[in-house]
């Protein structure tokens, strides 16, 4: 259990001024960083980090998981307002955010999504706090065959996302699969899909594919009416930050299994807010009473999606502080923050550094509150940018989702790959291939196959690996459970019905 005097004594180190000054900065900056697409959390640390060498080791972490935080919660603003997830963990939320706002509902999701975000975050840091032995106990349990089974379950969700024809969607994971190939196949050193071309070696850039298939292709749709974002006919912008909120208060169910789904993934190295969303997004939508509303604007998606999100950066630092292990991009670059300020990640932050460790999740509760104010404030002017015509808002998006691109590596592949995958989302929303089973290949393809491959390596190719504890039972179950459960649950209703007519 928290170390209560500690924590109070780390408490009183983060609202003491300047430090409360800089953790509002951080929020803000990481909010603006989390909106730009292309930017996001990884880059938006990277460029702030030696802005901090001045600055006293505690001070300068504490500013920098503001950041952390703000980019988290800042990413669902261009997502739910232009379709456009700042950052990859922001995807997700296009799927019933944006739907959102074109019914005139953008005040709403703006709401849903504050609300959320700073919930989730408050429940990841809490738990965090509460239960530090348990949730490191958790995470050694998992070693490279639990990280396969996790991310095939995740891929077997494709079947709970499916909206239209199942073979559709099987075909578009499979597809995302396929693109995440390109590059050098891990743990050898043979080329796949690279045509000769240096820059595809390290893949297909996920974040660039991600830029493409939501802004470029969103633009091209835009490009062919008039009027705004929010106006589909004579629809203005509506909805009140009160309806939000009573919409976040009206699930609390989906707001806590949510925000622990996302407290768990994040706690798997590698992981990330990307799977997390996707993963609580599923599951909200397989234990939803009214599924057909998801893909058309269902407030529970945007619950799901935003408070996975942000408890997933309370998991995301357990792997990253406990043993150095990043349990995400942004973390990766904050754990060269902590080396910058002779803050080594490991047995140390839980012995003579426990008070900057404290620090660290007391930082986070407050952020919670700072999203939710902030958020809550702003959110009915916010609302207003979609009223903007198209013509200006179209060359602005694709202007700053290629240089947001081009930032990434500094390099044109990432910029074509943007181009390409745009025009390739566009053909596939035009002839209904579900953009949710694509992002799902795309960003747990790569994880199943590397850790497929190491799980065979160790086992000398047997696949009894994959069912040699409890555990991996486990993940083993629920996925068959995913993947029959469509089939199987009617069937069952249908016995229910006769006995109850009976």
């Amino acid at each position: 259990m928290a170390d209560l005097g500690v924590l109070v004594h780390a408490t009183k180190i983060v609202l003491s001024w300047p430090n409360i000054g800089l953790v509002l900065l951080g929020v803000l900056i990481g909010i603006i960083g989390g909106a730009l697409p292309g930017v996001g959390g990884a880059l938006t640390v990277a460029i702030t980090m030696p802005f901090t060498l001045g600055m006293p080791s505690t001070t300068a972490i504490i500013f920098l998981m503001g950041i952390y935080n703000g980019v988290m919660y800042g990413g669902s603003i261009s997502s739910i307002l232009f379709n456009v997830p700042g950052d990859s963990s922001a995807a997700a939320t296009t799927l019933e955010g944006y739907p959102m706002t074109k019914q005139g509902r953008a005040i709403d999701a703006l709401t849903i999504s504050a609300l959320s975000s700073g919930l989730g975050d408050l429940f990841g840091s809490i738990v965090i706090i509460l239960l530090m032995p348990v949730m490191v106990s958790l995470v050694l349990m998992f070693g490279t065959p639990e990280y396969f089974l996790i991310a095939l379950f995740g891929l077997s969700l494709i079947i709970v996302v499916s909206d239209g024809s199942f073979l559709k969607d099987v075909m578009a994971g499979g597809f995302g699969a396929l693109i995440a190939t390109v590059g050098v196949a891990p743990m050898s050193i043979s080329e796949r899909y690279t045509f000769g071309m240096l820059g595809l070696y390290d893949g297909v850039n996920f974040v660039a594919a991600l830029i493409g298939i939501f802004a470029i292709s969103e633009m091209l749709r835009l490009s062919l009416r008039d009027g705004s974002i929010s106006r589909d006919g004579d629809v203005d912008v509506s909805g009140s930050v009160m309806s939000g909120v009573r919409q976040v208060l009206s699930k609390p169910v989906t707001l806590l299994k949510s925000s622990s789904i996302g407290l768990l993934v994040g706690a798997i190295p590698g992981s990330g807010g990307s799977v997390s969303t996707f993963i609580a997004y599923g599951e909200a939508k397989r234990s939803s009473k009214n599924p057909d509303e998801f893909g058309s604007g269902a407030e529970e998606g945007v619950v799901a999606t935003e408070s996975a999100n942000n408890a997933t950066v309370s998991g995301a630092l357990i792997p990253t502080l406990t043993f150095g292990i990043p349990g995400s991009t942004t973390t990766a670059v904050l754990i060269g923050a902590l080396m910058l300020h002779g803050v080594r990640p490991g047995p140390a932050l839980f012995d003579q550094q426990i008070g900057l460790t404290y620090s660290i999740f007391a930082t986070l509760v407050i952020c919670s509150v700072v999203i939710i104010v902030f958020g809550l404030l702003v959110v009915r002017w916010a609302g207003y940018i979609t009223t903007v015509n198209t013509d200006l808002i179209i060359p602005v998006i694709i202007c700053l989702s290629i240089l947001g691109a081009y930032s990434l590596h500094s390099n044109y592949i990432d910029v074509f790959v943007v181009l390409v995958m745009g025009f390739v989302g566009y053909l596939m929303d035009a002839y209904d291939y579900s953009l949710v089973a694509f992002l799902l290949g795309l960003i747990l393809g790569p994880i199943a196959e590397e850790n497929l491959y190491r799980s065979l390596q160790l086992s000398g190719g047997s696949f009894d690996i994959f069912v040699a504890n409890p555990l991996r039972i486990a993940l083993v179950l629920m996925t068959v459970l995913v993947i029959v459960g469509p089939y199987v649950r009617p069937l069952f209703e249908q016995l229910q019905r006769r006995a109850t007519s009976q």
